[in-house]
């Protein structure tokens, strides 16, 4: 087994911990330039390839983003590596008689339970009028039949949006994404178009009237479709 010797990995981390507190230092945010590797270099007392051992690192974890041809930024938050590990094991788990993405759909609606009561907190301050907008248009698209799925994602998106933490949307886009990686491996929906619009327009009628228990269960009723196809699947060879 081939080791890394303890001060070249000492002098990586400590080029990784420069750049950051380079970063917040100069009150730099998403999207502000980075300084160029020279820059780094000098300012950090460090050599080239330090420096690009710490870009790279910290670009896979989405702190620096760095665009060819144009420099160095600090990076956007972005869920996108976690997407592609839980769907990767999760099709594992699928294989083997284990169960990750029944443990994320419980997380979700653990998540989305919490989060329409929120709403409700929220009282007249809640804009629903686009969510109520985008219902309409999924209900619209059920009678001729097919929801898609990114009017579903919508509705989710809008509908938290008034509680302002832009956390959420990307928590609840990840489970998604997540979901839609691995929706062929899944069978068919037990659902109709119809049922899908009609568990949706629940939970908007529910958080509209202020009515905690019925939010929460409409919210529980949305992901039993989820479960269904879960339970349908067929057990792995022995």
């Amino acid at each position: 087994m081939t080791t890394v010797p303890r001060s070249r990995l000492s002098r990586a981390v400590e080029a990784q911990e420069g750049v950051k507190d380079l970063i917040l230092r100069r009150g730099l945010v998403a999207g502000d330039p980075l300084p160029t590797e020279s820059e780094l270099m000098e300012e950090l007392a460090i050599s080239r390839n330090s420096v690009r051992e710490a870009l790279k690192a910290l670009q896979a974890v989405g702190i620096v983003e760095i665009r060819h041809g144009f420099g160095m930024f600090v990076g956007r938050m972005s869920l996108a590596g976690l997407v592609d590990e839980l769907a990767f094991h999760s099709r594992i788990t699928l294989q083997d008689g284990r169960n990750h993405l029944g443990h994320l759909t419980d997380i979700r609606e653990v998540l989305e339970s919490g989060l329409v009561l929120r709403l409700i907190d929220l009282g007249a301050a809640a804009d629903l009028g686009p969510v109520t907008e985008v219902m309409a248009r999924m209900e619209a698209e059920a009678e001729v039949g097919e929801v898609p799925p990114e009017t579903d994602r919508l509705f989710h998106d809008l509908l938290y949006r008034p509680l302002g933490n832009p956390l959420v949307s990307q928590l609840l886009g990840a489970f998604w994404d997540v979901y839609h990686q691995l929706r062929d491996q899944l069978g068919t929906p037990d659902e109709t178009p119809e049922d899908v619009a009609r568990r949706h327009r629940d939970i908007l009628t529910a958080v509209t009237a202020g009515d905690r228990a019925a939010a929460t269960a409409a919210v529980q009723a949305h992901f039993e479709g989820v479960r269904n196809r879960l339970e349908r699947l067929p057990a792995p060879p022995e």
